[in-house]
């Protein structure tokens, strides 16, 4: 990956006090008994996710680089050690949600111990001042920020398994502009034929996944303006989508039949009408709205039949560099709404949220670009040997953090996870 470094952003020390509060208060409506809940693999507790990214910090800068700093506890890199073979032994994945010990209190004394530290070392040149350093400063803190976007979609499915179907938080004020009820007059947006540079290249941070970049020959294509909406996904469900083969790749066939999929993860039917479990509680379906948390499987689904497809990454990212997007106006994690919105279509020049609302399926496994390399030690775990048996998303979601998304980004999950806030973008010749 490029050199990271803290120049031309905000003070590192006011970013790390930053970050690390955004993550509490992700968890501060939680009760005790809500952050130790893993319904599924999937889903860590919140109480894990507190604990292992104070690790991150404590491991990889505090322990090897702040002289006379001793590890809180003994064990908790044993308890909060998450994949990296390279640190050691760790509970399992699917044993997380036994930790009813150490209690919750103790994992807050626990950040504040390595976050009074981390604020010494960080006020510090000997820290600050080294340059072989900041890679791992910035890793540490967008570490952080992807486990908050983990953290909004965990709590949403702990919740949402509760019988009670509790609400997070009480709904906010909408941060976009409603949905006028007018369709944009460029429907679809043109991509040229030609050779388009993929991957990162700039000289802030970037994941190692997003580096190398090359150059992909992309033959025109035209790609949908909006997301496909809880509207069009009915469309489909009224039309046996779920109920025909024809549609659908055999793996997830076999799959939607087994697990008896009806409807996107969450939908629930009420008296002959669809509602939904959000943050909020259970709501009427916002028909108007991005459909969210379906799988690969279902995105592909749906695109066989309305007669489309879904894009390529290479795709994506040549839409993006064709249509630039500014997101300062999207839905991210820090509007609080925590669910898609209606996207505004009053402004018919652009492609109005690129970025952010719900994360894309595309049509591309997850592979190296040509001449990636690992990273020797822990940190060359973080992505590569991931790159197997998963699929690409791009574009962000409402519970990704506005200054961890760039057009470049590539996130990638198994074809049949729901859980994230997943959607579609089609796309045509």
């Amino acid at each position: 990956m490029p050199e990271a470094t803290i120049t031309g952003k905000a003070d590192i020390l006011t970013r790390f006090r930053s970050v690390r509060a955004q993550t509490e208060q992700i968890c501060a409506t939680l009760t005790p008994e809500d952050t130790v809940m893993q319904p599924m693999v999937d889903v860590s507790p919140p109480k894990w996710h507190l604990g292992h990214t104070t690790w991150f910090f404590e491991t990889f800068v505090l322990v090897p680089h702040w002289p006379g700093y001793k590890a809180f506890h003994s064990q908790y890199a044993f308890l909060f050690n998450s994949y990296y073979n390279s640190m050691g032994s760790r509970v399992a994945r699917s044993d997380r949600g036994t930790l009813s010990r150490p209690p919750l209190e103790d994992i807050y004394a626990y950040r504040r111990h390595v976050n009074e530290h981390m604020e010494k070392a960080l006020g510090s040149p000997e820290i600050t001042g080294n340059p072989s350093l900041a890679p791992i400063l910035e890793l540490g803190l967008q570490h952080e920020q992807q486990h908050q976007e983990l953290l909004v979609c965990d709590i949403k499915y702990i919740l949402s398994c509760n019988p009670l179907l509790p609400a997070y938080q009480a709904k906010p004020a909408p941060v976009l502009s409603t949905f006028s009820g007018k369709q944009p007059q460029n429907e679809w947006c043109q991509v040229p034929e030609g050779m388009y540079t993929i991957g990162y290249q700039g000289k802030d941070f970037c994941f190692d996944n997003e580096y190398q970049p090359h150059q992909v020959f992309i033959a025109g294509f035209s790609a949908r303006r909006k997301l496909v909406t809880n509207q069009e996904f009915l469309e489909f469900m009224k039309a046996g989508g779920y109920l025909d083969f024809r549609f659908w790749l055999d793996e997830g066939w076999q799959l939607a039949q087994q697990q008896d999929w009806q409807a996107p993860l969450y939908w629930v039917n009420q008296d002959g009408e669809w509602w939904h479990f959000t943050l909020h509680g259970l709501e009427k379906i916002d028909l108007n709205a991005p459909v969210t948390h379906i799988s690969f499987y279902e995105a592909h689904a749906y695109a066989n039949w309305s007669g489309h497809r879904l894009l390529t990454e290479f795709e994506w990212e040549a839409l993006a560099q064709c249509y630039a997007n500014v997101p300062a106006n999207g839905n991210f994690l820090e509007s609080g709404q925590y669910q898609p919105v209606p996207e505004n279509a009053e402004n018919t020049e652009i492609i109005p949220q690129l970025l952010g609302n719900t994360w894309e399926w595309t049509y591309s496994g997850y592979f190296p670009y040509p001449g990636f390399v690992t990273a020797p030690g822990a940190i060359g775990e973080y992505n590569g040997k991931f790159m197997i048996n998963q699929m690409v998303l791009r574009g962000g979601s409402c519970a990704t953090p506005q200054s961890h998304i760039r057009t470049t980004y590539r996130n990638f999950f198994h074809p049949d996870k729901r859980w994230q806030f997943t959607g579609i973008r089609l796309a045509k010749k």
